[in-house]
């Protein structure tokens, strides 16, 4: 059988643009054995056409004039790895409404556009897919919309993004914060600036996708609660360890009935929990339902080459596909509302610094008493003329164990900054040796 040439444009040339390219050459003959397609790139919209670039494509190919693109005809699909939400949202609407299948690395953009972007696309007949957008090349979207269609997801808990998970695991080998995220940065796990990662807004975006799919109703990202690492200490590492855990960001997203609680923070994570084994800047996303009970997948999750290859296998599929195939459709086929924040439970660990005195233990657990937070275990541990309290609690809701850390911290005997982190674990707290 003749191979068929597909003409394809990228939006963005940059590390993640010049692998795609590299992986569409270096595979081509893998490729076409699969599909009867050979990917060709075409087109590649940069800023500037004159910079010098890796893996340079030919001069014929590098273009500013995004209608250029629009114009020709036989460009069969685009993938946008520009970044940003814009100037790349309007492209990319742009091109679905002119009947161009489109495939994104872009997470806020999905996670923020992700409606008008799939009105775009049934209108213009044509196919959106976002791999890339969420955990590189764990291919968890596609397991959500095509193999758990009729699981009935209804939690999908995430390590979602590597820089964290980077820097808390040199954190559990004795570097400080400072440190670790100095070498995140030396090492390339980590930008120049890195608030986007970690004050978990990264992780919120792509939280936000995965509950989307998982649910099949939209979740807007400011339905996210979010709280970073930029506050968790060697302290926290030290005392999750003696109790058998690991501190990680987790990405949490739940369906209480028709309600949907999503957030991301710090966790301690049951060192049995499949979770607590993801070190580095690996990714992993545990989903749980009624069909599969759970199940884990893992991998690296960013990275210009992990990144690019979602991207391929995206366009591989259009290609591979028979009309606008199934991904056309918007994932979102209901509508739940948000469960009041605060009204998730879990277990979890408290730490308090206080006088170490009598009567302040009586203190403490009368406020944890008075918002129904019941206490599962409490080492007091001496420091400096006062004490820390290390505390795992039953489960409560957490909008109840914010109301009494919130008077904890108006007694006078308080000390120190209080602070609380959700448990996770696949075993109840008698399991867990705490009852």
């Amino acid at each position: 059988m003749a191979s068929v040439d597909v003409p394809v444009a990228l939006l963005g040339y940059g590390t993640v643009g010049a692998a795609v390219h590299r992986l569409l050459e270096e595979s081509a003959d893998e490729i076409e054995r699969a599909t009867g397609h050979r990917l060709r790139v075409t087109h590649a919209l940069v800023r500037d056409t004159a910079k010098e670039r890796g893996f340079a494509p030919d001069a014929s190919v590098v273009t500013d004039d995004l209608d250029g693109i629009l114009r020709d005809d036989s460009i069969q699909v685009v993938a946008e790895v520009m970044g940003g939400v814009e100037p790349a949202g309007d492209y990319v609407l742009r091109l679905l409404r002119a009947g161009r299948p489109v495939v994104t690395a872009n997470k806020q953009l999905v996670a923020r556009h992700g409606a008008e972007l799939f009105e775009a696309a049934a209108a213009g007949g044509v196919q959106l897919r976002f791999e890339a957008s969420v955990c590189a090349a764990i291919p968890v979207i596609k397991v959500l919309r095509e193999s758990l269609i009729v699981t009935n997801v209804h939690q999908v808990l995430g390590i979602v993004n590597g820089t964290t998970n980077f820097i808390l695991s040199a954190m559990e080998k004795g570097r400080s914060y400072g440190d670790a995220l100095a070498e995140a940065q030396r090492l390339g796990f980590a930008e120049a600036d890195p608030t986007e990662d970690v004050a978990g807004l990264d992780a919120a975006a792509k939280t936000a996708i995965l509950a989307t799919v998982a649910f099949g109703s939209r979740v807007p990202i400011d339905w996210v609660g979010v709280e970073g690492i930029e506050h968790v200490t060697l302290d926290h590492v030290a005392a999750a360890h003696a109790l058998g855990m690991h501190v990680k960001l987790i990405g949490r997203a739940s369906l209480v009935g028709d309600r949907v609680d999503v957030r991301v923070g710090p966790a301690f994570v049951d060192g049995h929990h499949p979770l607590a084994a993801v070190e580095g800047a690996f990714n992993a996303v545990m989903l749980q339902g009624d069909a599969i009970r759970e199940i884990t997948l893992e991998g690296p999750g960013a990275g210009g080459i992990e990144t690019a290859s979602a991207v391929v296998a995206d366009m591989v599929s259009i290609v591979g596909t028979t009309g606008t195939g199934f991904l056309q459709n918007d994932p979102v086929w209901r509508s739940l509302e948000r469960l009041p924040p605060g009204d998730l439970a879990s277990p979890f660990y408290l730490r308090l610094e206080v006088e170490d005195r009598a009567g302040v233990l009586a203190r403490i657990a009368q406020e944890l008493a008075a918002e129904e937070v019941s206490v599962a275990q409490l080492v007091q541990q001496p420091s400096d003329g006062h004490a820390v309290l290390h505390i795992v609690t039953h489960e409560a809701s957490a909008g109840r164990v914010a109301g009494a850390l919130q008077a904890i911290r108006a007694l006078p005997e308080a000390r120190g900054e209080a602070s609380a982190m959700p448990v996770i674990s696949g075993r109840g707290v008698a399991e867990l040796g705490w009852a």
